[in-house]
């Protein structure tokens, strides 16, 4: 049976899921827009003529977003971490999670969530390392290096890009006005940009993405061996990071097959049909109540099969 949902229910779906990656998505754009919401209420009770909002946007980016000066970073170490959660401007946070939105489902169609959220955050930690090894090593930068700060999960997210081509270089996905395309090449297509952006006003930016381009690769490369570095998270209970992200495992919507064992082509298709009967009596469901009568495991259930 062809059924389709709609965007909006794909979305309701999404951000009601159980995942990382909506979670780490919610968690930046909330950020933001606190950040913007102070913004509006500094800037009705300023006086005539002035813009307190711009002085906010400096204190917030003066303790949340990582310096290059060591010296700054000894007083303020929470911003190798609190960097990789902030944006001022819109177009940064949009393309951000736009990326972050794609390549993390692609990611999650492979690999898990603790896997996402730990390559989410030891690639935006490798990005402000890079950024602030950059800055005090080479002469270039030592003019702006008391001023230069960096924000943003561009580093992050590419650690994920990055990661996930390693993995499945030849995954194609579909782009407007070209066609398919491997995200290998849009990896390798990425980090050339970012290395050769490094002249631009942006350095610090550009050296960030190439460090958690770097972390990405080397942490599917030891993956690939056997080695998996994510399960370090298995044991982190400091911060609460690791629960914040864990997914429960019980759900009422049992998998009607489970084995470690390849599946027969009977085994496949007595899948295939329990499937489809709960996907049918779902959709029966939204027909007679509409989507918000689903309950959040119905949600889940649908929303995964609608990827497939």
């Amino acid at each position: 049976m062809y059924y389709q949902i709609s965007f909006p229910d794909r979305l309701k779906a999404f951000f009601s899921s159980r995942s990382a990656l909506p979670k780490l998505i919610l968690i930046n754009v909330g950020i933001w827009i606190l950040i913007r919401f102070l913004g509006v209420f500094a800037f009705l009770f300023s006086s005539p003529g002035g813009d307190p909002s711009l002085a906010l946007f400096s204190f917030v980016m003066r303790w949340l977003a990582v310096p290059a000066e060591i010296g700054q970073i000894l007083g303020k170490p929470w911003t190798i971490f609190t960097y990789m959660f902030l944006h001022i401007d819109f177009f940064h946070i949009l393309f951000n999670m736009l990326w972050l939105f794609w390549f993390g489902q692609i990611f999650l169609q492979y690999l898990n969530n603790r896997q996402l959220v730990f390559t989410y955050i030891s690639g935006g930690l490798a990005g402000a390392v890079f950024f602030i090894l950059f800055y005090n090593l080479f002469p270039v930068f030592s003019n702006s290096l008391p001023v230069a700060l960096a924000l943003g999960a561009s580093a992050s997210v590419l650690a994920i890009v990055v990661a996930i081509a390693f993995r499945v270089p030849d995954y194609t996905i579909y782009l407007l006005l070209i066609g398919p395309v491997k995200i290998k090449y849009i990896a390798i297509f990425s980090v050339i940009i970012d290395f050769f952006m490094i002249r631009s006003g942006n350095a610090g930016g550009h050296i960030a993405h190439l460090g958690g381009a770097l972390w990405g690769f080397l942490y599917m490369r030891t993956l690939s061996k056997g080695i998996d570095m994510s399960l370090l998270f298995s044991g982190f209970r400091i911060s609460g990071i690791s629960k914040l992200f864990r997914t429960r495992k019980k759900s009422p919507f049992k998998n009607v097959y489970t084995s470690d064992k390849p599946m027969t082509d009977d085994e496949y298709n007595f899948y295939k049909v329990k499937n489809q009967e709960k996907i049918d009596q779902i959709l029966e469901k939204i027909k007679r109540s509409g989507y918000d009568s689903l309950s959040r495991e119905e949600k889940e259930f649908l929303f995964s099969n609608s990827r497939r």
